[in-house]
């Protein structure tokens, strides 16, 4: 091959190398773009509906104060040298995301009665940008609830970590938390398909992995087969990372990376099944 062939050659590859990547930045920023749509779209319903904010306070109100404080007292839990509201709150905190977010799913189904859903699957927009937005704008929901227990802990007493690099990691794993478990919720909406039927599988699913998770106590307090499905529960290691960042001398079994990774796995792997069984909501 004739040196000036050899350099037309390089060139094409080079071009079609740099085609292949503004056309993957194209797409990466419409789907993203596209998303953050929707999560604007989302958002601007919990606006119009701020005494949802004080009705979901109650309950780590509950918890916090009469939950916390009786065991408080008791000290039947083992907590090493760190107070039993110290360690109870970041598994309030996440409590409070989970159930939050599990029942945002129904929001779904709402938009299917309305014929709303049926205009947005119809629409360009990829699917999986669809339920991402959705699943960020859940955040919103549960990042004021993060500020309602943080203001609750701080009257408590409890000895909170204020560095603002820690605050920021919390608030990256809130949205992490509550990306997963709306994720999470739209599957189960597409394939309940009811209103009834979703708040009975809401109930039934909150519960066990919130008990199941080291929330209010210790891992090492349960039962040998316990602790298996706690190491399976996305839960125990959001509540891991948020004990860790929020607490001052929290303690941590597997590190906020580890973490944050396997929040991260658990939500690219749930938006995935989500993006694929979204459309048959309508069916």
């Amino acid at each position: 091959m004739k040196p000036d062939e050899q350099d037309g050659r390089r060139k094409d590859l080079v071009n079609s190398f740099w085609t292949r990547i503004r056309f993957c930045l194209s797409v990466c920023a419409d789907f993203f773009g596209k998303a953050a749509i929707i999560t604007e779209l989302e958002s601007r319903k919990l606006h119009h509906d701020f005494y949802d904010i004080f009705t979901r306070a109650v309950q780590p109100i509950l918890w916090l104060v009469i939950f916390g404080g009786v065991l408080g007292r008791l000290r039947v839990i083992p907590t090493g040298n760190l107070p039993y509201i110290d360690f109870m709150t970041p598994g309030i905190l996440a409590q409070s995301v989970l159930f939050i977010s599990i029942f945002y799913g129904i929001s779904v189904i709402w938009e299917r009665d309305l014929g709303v859903l049926h205009k947005l699957l119809v629409s360009p927009t990829y699917r999986a940008s669809l339920v991402l937005g959705k699943a960020v704008a859940a955040s919103e929901r549960a990042l004021t609830q993060a500020g309602v227990v943080y203001l609750l802990a701080l009257l408590l007493g409890v000895n909170l970590n204020w560095n603002p690099l820690a605050i920021l990691t919390v608030v990256f794993i809130i949205i992490l938390g509550s990306a997963l478990f709306s994720t999470f919720s739209l599957i189960i909406a597409c394939l309940v398909k009811t209103r009834e039927r979703f708040m009975g599988m809401g109930q039934v699913l909150t519960n066990p992995l919130f008990f199941a998770s080291n929330a209010i106590y210790p891992i090492s307090m349960m039962p040998d087969w316990l602790q298996v499905i706690s190491r399976f529960n996305p839960l125990t290691y959001e509540v891991d990372a948020l004990r860790s960042l929020m607490i001052i001398g929290g303690p941590s079994s597997f590190g906020p990376a580890i973490d944050a990774a396997v929040l991260l796995m658990s939500i690219v792997i749930l938006l995935t099944i989500a993006s694929r069984i979204y459309p048959r909501i309508v069916t």
